[in-house]
Order: C-alpha cells, then sequence, then structure tokens
C-alpha cells in the first residue's frame, strides 16, 4: 500500500526536490530546460505578485514526490474566472500513489475556495498513463489547443 499523500504549497525548503521533479517534467515532454529558466520559474512560484502559484505533493516518509504549478484566467465567453493547471508532474516511482489525483483535488479545491467555474489543463495525446487519471477525475472536452510560436 502507498504511504498517504500530503499536498502542500511549495515553500524554500522544497527547492531541491522540485528542480529535480520539474527538469523530470520537462524531460518527460521532451523540453530543453536551463537552470535560469527554473530560476525564473521558481522566483515566480514565490512572488505574490505573479498569478503562477505551485504545490508539492509529499509522500509520507518519502518526501516530495509531485508537483503542480496553476493559476486563474478569465473566462470570457462565461464571464466567470477559472483556473489552468499548467504543470503536473509525480515522479515515475510515485506513480500509481495517489498523488496526481491529490494534486488535482487540491488545485480544484483551491478553485473551489476562489469561486472559480473550472478547472482546465491541456495535456499530449500520447500521456496515457496520466491520461487514465484524467479521465476519472474530469470530463475531456471537445476542444483542440492551437499555438503561434512568437519567438
Amino acid at each position: 500500500m502507498s504511504p498517504p499523500i500530503a499536498v502542500v504549497p511549495l515553500a524554500p525548503e522544497h527547492r531541491e526536490a522540485w528542480e529535480r521533479l520539474y527538469t523530470g517534467y520537462a524531460a518527460f515532454y521532451q523540453v530543453e530546460q536551463s537552470a535560469a529558466m527554473r530560476a525564473r520559474v521558481w522566483g515566480w512560484l514565490h512572488d505574490p505578485a505573479h498569478e503562477v502559484e505551485g504545490l508539492v505533493a509529499l509522500a509520507s516518509g518519502a518526501g516530495p514526490v509531485g508537483i503542480a504549478h496553476f493559476r486563474s484566467f478569465a473566462r470570457p465567453l462565461a464571464a466567470s474566472i477559472g483556473g489552468f493547471l499548467d504543470d503536473l508532474f509525480v515522479a515515475p516511482e510515485a506513480r500509481g500513489s495517489g498523488a496526481a489525483q491529490a494534486l488535482i483535488e487540491a488545485v480544484a479545491a483551491r478553485g473551489r475556495e476562489r469561486g472559480w467555474t473550472a478547472i482546465r489543463w491541456i495535456t499530449a495525446e500520447d500521456n496515457y498513463r496520466g491520461r487514465s487519471v484524467y479521465d476519472r477525475v474530469a470530463q475531456k472536452t471537445k476542444w483542440l489547443t492551437y499555438e503561434i510560436k512568437l519567438v
């Protein structure tokens, strides 16, 4: 049986584990990421004026095993505010522990407290393991994602 999972806001003492997990997240999606990029994101996560917030999943006896970064966003068509889950990653050795679901539920709880009307995120089509969790906790939408690279 997996150890219980606690989800808490990212704090300075989580920096080393966050670096390891965020590096793993970038590698999973085959995104090159520098130490400077991670430092910038870490700064955002600890700047009360910045929109991005972070959570960490802690496994009893194992420490940090997962991270989530999220923020609010305007939903003009619905005339409401929603939450966007930008990044969600669980260390390979902790997958199946309930950490991903615990992180999603923690973001949703914050959203409910703030009056958000929905939590939205995207994932790779071939992220089958992650999608098995998402299919349990959320409804897949009909929307496709498009992007214009500007730099």
